[in-house]
């Protein structure tokens, strides 16, 4: 849930998928009949990235890492289920999320690389070990396959208080929230997912709310082994990746890497977004 200053893309229905090659500077937005999906630069002779945001965000808090990274490689961003503009569903357990996943994959190609963060890590993990042949490289942010105890229902709660009959500027709902949320970059964060014109969320909080134990932890008794390149990114001030998590961690990815970029949090890649994206280009192209 952090803040972010990414670029909005506009819409656009594209008739075929990747029928014509991209410019890498002109992401385009569209759904395929499942998730909302952004594709930012042209197809190359690298795999695509695929990315999948965390809890509350969508493609777009990912627009700015996506464009650095697409001098390289086709990005494909989505909204996952529940955000954005992708469908709505009456469930939201990783079991589904990595079914949407491993739909996306299907519609641009036989592999992608795959890069979760927080929830959308969670989501990839279960993607990389429920249909690894759909996955060439797994980059994890900050998140571990581990049941965690903490809750973000308070901050659903926090939305659900803002009257949104009352708004007409995103200053105006950001004054509301503030009565329930003091740090401001939170708030800001949150309101990304505010349509101050349609006065509605861009969330389906009576899912995300049933959920949230499901999406704060992890699938029991999830099966399956990914042998394949897996790189646990974490922020060195964030406690979401601990080191009595690696023994789990390898037992699913045993040929896991782990890094810390320092003076990062949980939102590592809009702390420290440079240093992030450098990390991600190591990996990717060893």
């Amino acid at each position: 849930m952090p803040p972010s200053s990414s670029a909005l893309s506009e819409p656009y229905n594209a008739p075929k998928l990747c029928s014509t090659p991209l410019a890498p500077s002109f992401p385009i937005s569209y759904s395929h009949g499942m998730l909302a999906t952004t594709l930012t630069g042209a197809p190359t002779a690298q795999p695509p990235l695929l990315i999948a945001h965390g809890l509350y965000g969508s493609a777009r808090n990912w627009n700015v890492i996506a464009k650095r990274l697409s001098d390289e490689r086709q990005v494909i961003s989505v909204d996952m289920r529940n955000h954005g503009e992708s469908p709505r569903f009456e469930t939201h357990r990783y079991v589904d999320l990595a079914e949407d996943l491993a739909g996306v994959i299907k519609a641009h190609g036989d592999k992608l690389d795959v890069l979760g963060h927080s929830m959308g890590g969670k989501a990839a993990m279960v993607l990389a070990l429920t249909y690894p042949d759909l996955v060439s490289k797994l980059i994890v942010a900050d998140i571990a396959p581990v049941a965690y105890t903490h809750s973000q229902v308070h901050l659903i709660d926090a939305m659900r208080s803002v009257d949104l009959a009352r708004i007409t500027t995103r200053r105006d709902a950001d004054d509301q929230l503030s009565a329930h949320i003091s740090e401001p970059g939170i708030r800001a964060f949150l309101l990304q997912s505010l349509d101050v014109k349609e006065k509605r969320w861009r969330l389906n909080h009576d899912v995300l709310a049933r959920f949230m134990d499901q999406i704060t932890g992890w699938p029991e008794g999830q099966e399956g082994v990914f042998d394949g390149p897996v790189f646990m990114l974490s922020g060195a001030t964030s406690d979401y990746v601990l080191p009595e998590y690696r023994k789990q961690i390898r037992s699913y990815f045993p040929a896991a890497r782990f890094a810390k970029i320092p003076e990062a949090g949980h939102w590592l890649h809009a702390d420290k977004p440079r240093e992030f994206e450098a990390a991600i280009r190591v990996f990717l192209n060893a």
